[in-house]
Formats: C-alpha cells, structure tokens, sequence
C-alpha cells in the first residue's frame, strides 16, 4: 500500500514548518470570532461566503453567514478573509505505534497535519486503552480495536488473536468486548499465498458475538468472494476495498442492499509520479530523497490502482457510504489519499464529507465531523479552496483543536 510504503520514513523525519497565521497559537478562554473565511461545514451543503465562526472554548456556538449572526459584543476577533476554514479530517484506519511515548507523538504529528481523531486498527496491545479517554493538548483522540483477529500468520506481528478454532474466535471477541474497544479487526487474507485464510466458519460467529455484545467488525479483504461472505455474514465495514477484479453485479447489489455498511477504499499507490514538494519543506533533505526515489511511473501499480478506483467510482456513484483510511502510520498520508479518491471518480466536496462528518459519523465521535453550533471546534484554515483543487487541503495556514490552535511553528516531532 503507497501509505505503508510512506510510512517508512524515519519517525525521527521532521515535519514541516509552514506558515502560520498571525494570531495566538493557544486559543481563548472566552469567545472568539473567525470571519471572513469560505466556511465548509463538511455535511454536503454548499460552502458559505464570507462566514463567521463563533468559538466559545472547546466548542463552536454559531457558524454561518455573517450577514444571519450577531458577534458577542467585546469578543476577540480574528480575520480569515481570503481563507477557506473545513473540519479536521478523521483517520478511521491507521497503524499506530506501541508504546504511549510514541503513540502521543504520532497522535501530535496527525493533528499537526490537520487530522483530530486516529483510529488504530487491531495491532494494540490493551496497556494503550487508557489513552483514549484522555484528552492531550495538541494531539488527535485516539481510538482502537485493541487486538485484531486473524489466523495464525507466524513471522507476522504477534499482537492480534491468532484463531483456530469458533470457540476462540468467541472467546477473542467477549475479551474485546470487556475492554471496550471502539470496533473489532479482522483480516480475511492468505498474505499472497503464505497463510490460511480466516474461513467463513470463524468469521460468522465473531460478527455474531460482536453484535451480541454491541460492537461492529471492519474487515481487511483483497478478494470480490470474500466480500460477498463477508456481507452475508453481516459485516459492518470494509477497512479496505475489494482489490483482486473489478466488482460484479451481484457485488453491486449486496452494497446497495445494506445502506448501513461502510467502505473505507484505503486506496493503493496510484503509481504515477506526483508533485512531492509539499512535503520538501518538512523533511530532512535525506527523507525527502527517499521518497523522491520511489515517486516514479509503475505500469504494474497504476493497474493495481485502476481496479480499486473503478470498484470505488461504482460504489460511491450507488451512494455506498464512504469514509477515509490510509493503513499504516504517516501523519500527513491523508491528503494524498484524499486526491486519489478524487483521481478515482469522487467530487472534492464528496471526499471531504467522507473524510469529516461520515467518518465521525462511523466511529460514532458525535460532537466533532462537522463545523456546526454544538460541536468541537475542530477546524483547519487554508490558504486556498479544497473544493477548486483537493489538493488544497495541503495548504494549511492553522489548525485549531478543541478550541485551541496546534503550534505549527514547531516540527511535530519536537513536540
């Protein structure tokens, strides 16, 4: 996956410093104006001119026209005239580090690029739960599925459940269940060949006991089949597209007759040379060259892309429900991955309420998604309009979560 392969950069790798706005990089205790801006509220709704944003601590208490909302007499002010403000965007799989160190680290470095809430998808061991009813300043919340369930895979990590029989792929998920994870992890994949495949006779069961005790299970799969399975099974999310063919009718209208199941594309690496010099800036010159190497034109690649693009083009044009998924640990790996499912087929706007309010949505985080009175002032200010060019959302002037502005004058892994 282009994700894992960019999340080979060293965890020391410097990230940028871009130029900041030039207002407090640590909010206000009281209220706050942000007007002026272009306002994406991250619902579909088409984006509002010249808005205001009334911030009150953590959360947003009116948005919208300027000319349809009365300012708080004595509130600080900040102009964003010129600027377009959106939600932050939600990872709903990632790969996160092991260890609390370096797990607030990764979580600082994904809020830094405009990201407020990760979800680590079944390769956490449970000493990192606690985490995830913290709130750290500057950090993205974290979510997780703990200890994913697979077959055995020796030579693969040891962390998730290695299942061999029903009665173990039950007893993993009620041990799920007692610490709560946010959703179970499961892997339908012979690793190119090497492993057997977890079988339908295991996966049944552990979505009926997730169900039974009100968790839902996403699903790591490559093959058309084993979605079709899956779906029969009851599956609530796809944490990947399928990847092997191009989907079948039968495929299509097993989709369309579950409204409530969610894929997330986790698209591969589109396999042509892209313009890499957004991220010049924020790596170590090495680093960058690393990834300057590999950003070449693969035939074999773009072919690999081309199937999962079409199966996404399809899926979303039935109005399949959508969110965003990198894999792996590169905190900035959601703005390219959000240009591809543009190159896929989806409009800007389409991909940014998949990235906000449906992904919030799916992890069930009700006060955040969207910019709107009640919710978490979560918000991204950028420097020219995603809805123009997707590519846009990298272009970030602040960040500001929970009320509070990230300090971007700061490389992330300083923090």
């Amino acid at each position: 996956m282009r994700h894992v392969r960019l999340a080979a950069v060293t965890a020391s790798a410097f990230i940028g410093v871009f130029t900041a706005l030039s207002f407090s990089a640590h909010g206000q205790t009281g209220i706050t104006v942000f007007e002026g801006a272009r306002l994406i509220v991250g619902d579909g709704s088409a984006p509002v001119e010249n808005a205001i944003l009334v911030v009150e601590g953590a959360r947003v208490v009116q948005a919208g026209n300027a000319a349809d909302i009365r300012v708080p007499a004595g509130t600080a002010r900040v102009n964003l005239a010129g600027k377009t403000v959106m939600p932050m965007l939600i990872n709903t799989h990632a790969h996160l580090s092991s260890t609390r160190e370096r797990l607030i680290q990764d979580l600082r470095q994904h809020a830094y690029y405009g990201v407020s809430a990760v979800v680590s998808l079944g390769q956490d061991n449970y000493d990192l739960l606690p985490l995830r009813t913290e709130s750290v300043p500057g950090a993205a919340r974290f979510l997780s599925a703990g200890r994913g369930i697979t077959m055995p895979e020796p030579g693969r990590l040891t962390t998730p459940y290695w299942i061999t029989s029903e009665a173990e792929a039950r007893k993993a998920v009620q041990e799920l269940a007692e610490r709560k994870v946010d959703i179970v992890k499961i892997w339908v994949d012979t690793r190119g060949g090497a492993y057997t495949k977890l079988p339908p006779e295991f996966y049944g069961p552990i979505v009926d006991e997730a169900h039974q005790r009100g968790l839902r299970v996403t699903a790591h799969i490559v093959n058309m089949e084993d979605a079709k399975g899956l779906m029969r099974a009851g599956l609530d999310a796809f944490a990947h597209g399928v990847r092997d063919q191009d989907i079948d009718d039968e495929t299509m209208a097993m989709f369309k007759a579950r409204p409530n199941l969610i894929l997330t594309p986790n698209l591969p690496d589109r396999g042509v040379k892209t313009d890499l010099e957004w991220l010049r800036a924020s790596l170590p010159a090495a680093e960058f060259e690393k990834l300057e190497a590999a950003n070449t034109d693969r035939p074999a690649a773009q072919q690999f892309f081309g199937i999962q693009a079409r199966n996404l083009a399809k899926l979303n044009a039935a109005g399949v429900r959508i969110t965003l998924g990198t894999d792996g640990n590169t905190p900035w790996a959601a703005h390219p991955e959000m240009a591809d499912m543009v190159a896929a087929g989806m409009t800007p706007m389409q991909v940014i309420v998949a990235a906000t309010r449906n992904s919030a949505e799916f992890l069930r985080i009700a006060d955040t998604g969207t910019l709107q009175a009640g919710k978490s002032a979560d918000f991204i200010v950028l420097d020219a309009n995603p809805l123009d060019d997707i590519t846009n959302t990298r272009r970030i002037a602040a960040v500001y979560l929970r009320g509070v502005a990230v300090d971007r004058a700061t490389p992330a892994t300083a923090k």
